[in-house]
């Protein structure tokens, strides 16, 4: 029998999924509608995403357009802009909503490299514990003997590929995210 990684490497994944999630609702200077994911309306009593209830694009590199389905909710999908923390204003002239992205400045840009890298670094962190509970995981299947000494050494070693596949990983996405960032 040798030691199963896979419940580790789901783990690793997961981090690195949330970490590229919270990557996608940073504004990088350009409309991202995923920037509006994680916003909720209150459609009939039930808190339902925007994209749920209107249609959203991005007619120009930094425009937002809402088109909500039913106009009677513009107003609530205002209010729940204006009362999110993604720092846009709403422009709405009856028809459609639309969220204007500006520049962002060079002080601004540096800050949320700054953010991202900080992201990236609790991310990294969140993979070498999970390496640290499968080392220790392993330690115990050869202390009560179900897997031999040679089938623990492979396997702290696959544990450690797993980990530097998954560190490389989220460096390339800071590294991707910053650059998207600091490019004008």
């Amino acid at each position: 029998m040798s030691f199963d990684i896979s419940t580790y490497e789901s783990k690793m994944e997961k981090s690195l999924s949330n970490m590229r999630e919270e990557f996608m609702s940073i504004r990088a200077g350009r409309a991202n509608p995923h920037v509006l994911d994680k916003i909720q309306v209150d459609y009939y009593g039930t808190p339902t995403p925007i994209q749920g209830v209107a249609n959203v694009s991005v007619p120009e590199a930094r425009i937002i357009q809402i088109a909500p389905w039913d106009n009677s909710l513009m107003k609530d999908i205002e209010k729940a802009i204006i009362a999110s923390d993604i720092g846009l204003t709403p422009a709405n002239d009856g028809k459609v909503i639309r969220l204007v992205f500006p520049e962002l400045t060079e002080d601004r840009r540096k800050e949320l490299a700054k953010d991202v890298k900080k992201k990236g670094e609790d991310t990294k962190v969140a993979v070498r514990n999970i390496r640290r509970d499968a080392n220790e995981a392993v330690k115990k299947s050869s202390k009560a003997n179900e897997i031999s000494e040679d089938e623990a050494k492979d396997a702290e070693a696959d544990i450690q590929k797993l980990t530097d596949r998954f560190i490389a990983d989220v460096d390339k996405a800071v590294q991707n995210k910053t650059d998207e960032i600091m490019t004008v």
